[in-house]
């Protein structure tokens, strides 16, 4: 996985889409979801960026920053930092069949409870083929818990993304992610193997530890 951090100046000059337009865009479609208080940070422009010329598909612009196309998304930074407000914002940006549905991990775990592993296909191999359940965002990846079923402990989002790795080898599955854990906490959450999984899988895009909570 790799961080990106290119001045957006020169990003914006060495594409040809307006992306003062873009984040015009963004920023109108944010008041229109949150309210008049919403406001893009001026601090956030390298990832706001990043972001947008992902899912806008700018091939150029993606190609100068390695950001790998066939890749998902994994946006990380601090609680509070806007990660899951900016990924719902994104799926605005995309086409209909890139569309996908921004779901809580603690919610994937809930449904567990209630279904048991028929959950672990259903956000994997089990809607492969029904596009709305096709493409997901799972958002604040580590705040759910381990979960017994029948007093069998599972790990249930490890499953679903190992699941959904398979699925991206074998049929491109893109999975997008938002998460305020380290490389180091989600070695330590989820194990080493699906931390290497998720190199393969998603491109890194973070924000500093130094921002601060925009909630307040």
């Amino acid at each position: 996985m790799r961080n990106n951090s290119t001045p957006a100046s020169e990003r914006i000059i060495s594409s040809h889409y307006d992306y003062r337009k873009v984040f015009q865009y963004i920023d109108s479609k944010g008041k229109e979801l949150y309210g008049s208080r919403f406001v893009l940070c001026a601090g956030d422009q390298n990832i706001l960026l990043q972001l947008a010329a992902y899912f806008l598909r700018d091939e150029e612009l993606c190609r100068k920053q390695q950001i790998d196309l066939d890749k998902g998304i994994m946006l990380t930074g601090p609680i509070g930092c806007g990660k899951t407000t900016l990924m719902n914002l994104m799926r605005y940006l995309t086409g209909n069949a890139d569309r996908y549905i921004m779901k809580s991990t603690r919610d994937v775990t809930f449904e567990f409870i209630q279904d048991g592993y028929e959950v672990i296909h259903r956000y994997s191999r089990g809607k492969l083929y029904n596009a709305e359940y096709k493409n997901f965002c799972f958002y604040d990846l580590g705040t759910e818990n381990n979960i017994k079923y029948f007093g069998n402990e599972c790990n249930v989002m490890a499953e679903v993304l190992l699941s959904r790795y398979d699925l991206f080898v074998l049929k491109k599955l893109v999975t997008h992610i938002t998460t305020n854990l380290s490389a180091t906490e989600l070695e330590e959450t989820y194990g080493n193997r699906l931390r290497s999984r998720l190199r393969e899988m998603v491109n890194l895009i973070g924000f500093g530890k130094e921002v601060g909570d925009k909630r307040k």
